[in-house]
């Protein structure tokens, strides 16, 4: 005789509601801290490692390639060990990759902790969404998800914030005109900014000790007393039954399935929401979100900004992206995730598409001066201090002859490439009379190893670049642009930010863990995200080759492209799944509504 609950204590409930909501969001703050960190790091990580470009460029990569390698297991690893065992260890792993880090003198120990920060990236993003759709109720996890999603945008805001308070110290020291004081406190100032990650990092792994496991993977491990008792805290004892016999019934299901046949993952149950699932995280991706931000302070220069209004227009980016991920965990489950999402992307198309206009603007009258540079090469290399003077000479040689044009500040970007390796220079402005020379040289293009020349190009070959000579494929004088013409640039980036992050930002999170089924939720994660981190990591490599190329115009452009797939696929493809259950959810791709007649009885 089953034993009758007490009576509910709906305080408790709320109490436990909010904790989960906590852990979500402690959760998303590492995720974010984990991406974002190291942008405020770098500059005087590199001014005081000693580390070559090519280690510097490996070191920054190495979160997304830790990310990637973490997201192939991280599927197995929850269905192993639990969600909530594995959400402390991925806590954990980040906590020890702190000190790493920051104590670390030399390449190796760095670059093995920012892996080691990536595996717990990896690990989060994939456990933490999938632990709230299989805890929260249909009302909650909307909010759940989103929580988790605003939090991770609170760590963009939290790493530029940072960033932008060290600039301010490592400015005051460079007034003191010592160089080895400043050397000593830019090297402090890295290390002080990967410390000031080990707070929420300890925070979440001490949230994840408060909450329960489960009640998803605690039913399929044949644990139902405690499935039901993880449900009832934070359900109501009905909510509770109503979803246990859900649970029951989908297994009744499966079983009676496989008692037919050795069910195959091919089914159209399993395959729509998968490639859904993956389809939605893609475009996500393709929207060019990771290289706008990883890229923002660089555009706004480009669009006509100087670095201090640059800086501060990052600033405004991401905190436009924390308070428009709030608007979205306030509609998410009022609207619904569909019309969202297409709200979302339409206003997407149209910020970058008003972005590509005003790049179009500048870049028509944009010249190449290869050949000229052609002739500046010295044993293979070049070194050109670009200032006003250097760019007149070199706008002479396009043709260019109006004297108000030769004085108009101009900024040089150089694409270069030995043998099959290509590389660009950072976009240098003629109007920085203090900025030290363009500086082009074969170790700072070719990859040091084989290893590193795989992943940079797979059908290259690396002996062969290291004695090819030098060649200058493009070196584009770009008329600075005024700055109303910046400012514009920022509020289209605004405008493109509020919508993601009230959209895609929000509900990309809760297609990857609510269109998954049951049985395939936790690899299935595994694989898409690992699809979305792969899109990311090849558009941010290939950004500022194709921008120098192409330049920002055709990239936005190419961006607002891919986003129209997005807006048809949300509008045309997407389920709705608001106030649904995860059982309620796999109906609606299995064609069948029902428990199949010849299904055993339950």
């Amino acid at each position: 005789m089953k034993t009758p609950d007490p009576m509910p204590n709906h305080s408790a409930v709320r109490r436990y509601n909010r904790m989960l909501l906590l852990v979500a969001g402690l959760g998303g703050l590492l995720y974010g801290v984990d991406v974002g960190i190291i942008a405020g790091a770098l500059p005087y990580l590199q001014a005081t490692s000693g580390l070559t470009a090519n280690q510097l460029s490996i070191v920054v990569a190495a979160v997304l390639l830790g990310g990637a390698i973490s997201t192939l297991f991280a599927g197995a690893l929850a269905d192993f060990l639990g969600r909530k065992l594995l959400m402390i260890i991925s806590g954990i792993l980040f906590v020890i990759s702190i000190p790493i880090i920051a104590m670390s003198h030399g390449y190796t120990p760095l670059l093995l902790g920012r892996l080691l920060q990536g595996v717990s990236a990896g690990l989060i993003g994939v456990v933490v969404p999938l632990y709230l759709a299989e805890c929260l109720t249909p009302e909650k996890r909307g909010r759940g998800t989103a929580t988790f999603q605003w939090l991770l945008t609170l760590g963009f805001v939290t790493s530029a914030g940072i960033a932008m308070y060290f600039s301010y110290r490592v400015a005051a020291v460079a007034k003191l005109h010592d160089p080895r004081e400043l050397f000593a406190f830019k090297d402090w100032a890295w290390r002080s900014i990967f410390w000031t990650a080990l707070l929420p990092g300890i925070l979440f792994i001490g949230g994840s000790f408060f909450v329960a496991e489960s009640p998803r993977w605690l039913f399929r491990r044949g644990k139902h007393d405690a499935a039901r008792g993880a449900l009832l805290r934070s359900r109501s004892p009905e909510q509770a039954d109503l979803e246990m016999r859900e649970m029951e019934n989908t297994r009744n299901l499966e079983k009676a399935q496989m008692s037919r046949r050795r069910e195959s993952l091919m089914q159209r149950r399993y395959v729509l929401p998968f490639l859904l699932a993956c389809l939605i995280l893609g475009c996500t991706q393709t929207t060019g979100v990771n290289s706008v931000i990883g890229y923002n302070a660089t555009i706004l220069i480009q669009a006509g900004l100087n670095d201090v209004q640059a800086h501060w227009g990052y600033l405004l980016f991401t905190s436009v992206n924390f308070l428009m991920t709030i608007i979205g965990v306030l509609l998410v489950d009022r609207i619904g995730r569909k019309r969202l999402l297409s709200i979302g992307t339409a206003g997407i198309i149209a910020s970058l598409v008003g972005t590509g206009l005003l790049f179009q603007h500048v870049e028509r009258h944009r010249r190449d001066c290869a050949t000229a540079l052609t002739a500046m090469i010295h044993h293979q290399s070049l070194q050109l201090p670009f200032n006003s003077t250097v760019a007149s000479k070199l706008l002479r040689t396009t043709g260019v002859r109006n004297p108000a044009a030769l004085k108009h500040p101009t900024t040089l970007t150089i694409i270069y490439s030995y043998g099959d390796f290509t590389a660009a220079t950072v976009a240098a402005r003629s109007d920085h009379s203090v900025a030290a020379p363009l500086s082009i040289s074969r170790s700072m293009c070719v990859p040091a190893n084989g290893v590193i020349a795989f992943f940079n190009n797979p059908f290259a070959n690396l002996e062969a670049a290291r004695k090819a000579p030098l060649k200058i494929d493009h070196a584009w004088l770009t008329p600075v642009p005024s700055v109303l013409n910046g400012e514009l640039t920022t509020l289209t980036l605004l405008g493109f930010i509020a919508f993601f992050a009230a959209g895609p930002g929000i509900c990309v999170w809760l297609a990857l863990s609510e269109l998954m089924p049951t049985r395939i939720r936790s690899n299935g994660m595994s694989i898409a995200l690992l699809i979305n981190q792969s899109i990311s990591a090849f558009i941010s490599a290939v950004f500022l080759p194709v921008v120098g190329k192409y330049g920002y115009a055709t990239v936005f452009f190419a961006f607002a492209g891919c986003t129209v797939i997005y807006f048809l696929a949300a509008t045309f493809l997407l389920p709705e799944t608001r106030n649904k259950t995860l059982e309620e959810i796999e109906t609606l791709f299995s064609g069948n509504r029902s428990v199949p007649a010849d299904a055993p009885p339950g």
